[in-house]
């Protein structure tokens, strides 16, 4: 019985690849790749002669069975495009499939894209999401970000260059100028960028140049933004009640003058009442 390895390759320099990983892809029975071209120059680049078969989100339906056939006889190691497999590509679904028939298996850790983006950013690392690629269309993709309105923990995503422009727009409707961002572009390759600052920032770097390469963006949380502690947000909130403001204007009112959470402060108003 064979183990799925599920090895992690470089996101740009090929230089960026462990000890273990090397050996792992060179004692394997079989390499699934995402993309075969992409794959056979790191193999090349190292002499690793195994065999390769292509494994992504068009055929995985039809190759499951194979790889399934393929872990009876021997180790078979899965990877990307670039960085680690199970992580907005079609490996997700071999892990489940290899696990239910009794396979084990294993990760071999290296390069990560939202990782390394995460902890150049400059933004809080103790916590975090992923949001994988964001939606293509306008109203899922407004969908999807709307939520950091209030998240505290830094956000990651992955956009398409040629999105960037209007993902950017997005969020600062979404969450104003001030929030902080990173956007980082073309990471441990040549032409490697991180635009640290805010969204501002980020449409004066990218709003009407389009961008080129892979994107990562790093999305500060709501709890990054400058805050008044809720000594002050309660006095404000009785101030604009006392003046005549319902609860929730006078929440929608003091939420964007404080950098609280809306349904925070409206909470805070409803105890007033």
């Amino acid at each position: 019985m064979g183990t799925l390895f599920l090895v992690a390759t470089p996101i740009g320099n090929l230089e960026d690849i462990t000890l273990r990983a090397l050996r792992v892809l060179g004692e394997a029975s079989c390499i699934a790749a995402e993309d075969t071209r992409q794959t056979r120059k790191l193999l090349e680049r190292y002499q690793v002669r195994v065999p390769l078969i292509s494994y992504h989100e068009h055929n995985k339906r039809t190759r499951l069975g194979g790889v399934l056939a393929r872990l009876a006889q021997g180790d078979v190691a899965l990877v990307s495009d670039a960085g680690t497999p199970g992580l907005s590509d079609p490996g997700y679904e071999l892990v489940g499939a290899a696990l239910q028939a009794g396979y084990p298996v294993q990760a071999i850790p290296g390069p990560s894209a939202p990782i390394a983006a995460l902890v150049s950013s400059g933004l809080p690392t103790d916590a975090f999401i992923f949001l994988g690629y964001l939606p293509r269309r306008r109203p899922e993709r407004v969908a999807a970000l709307r939520p950091l309105i209030d998240e505290r923990r830094t956000a990651l995503a992955f956009e398409a260059p040629h999105r960037l422009g209007a993902c950017l727009v997005d969020l600062q409707a979404i969450l104003g100028d001030g929030r902080r961002l990173a956007v980082a572009r073309e990471l441990t390759k040549v032409h490697e960028e991180i635009v640290r600052g805010t969204v501002a920032d980020a449409l004066a770097r990218f709003g009407a140049e389009p961008a080129r390469g892979e994107i990562t963006l790093v999305i500060g949380g709501a709890e990054d933004a400058p805050r008044w502690d809720e000594g002050r947000v309660r006095a404000a909130l009785a101030e604009l009640v006392r003046g005549g403001a319902t609860p929730s204007a006078a929440a929608r009112r003091v939420a964007q003058d404080s950098g609280w959470p809306r349904r925070s402060v409206y909470a805070l108003a409803l105890e007033k009442r």
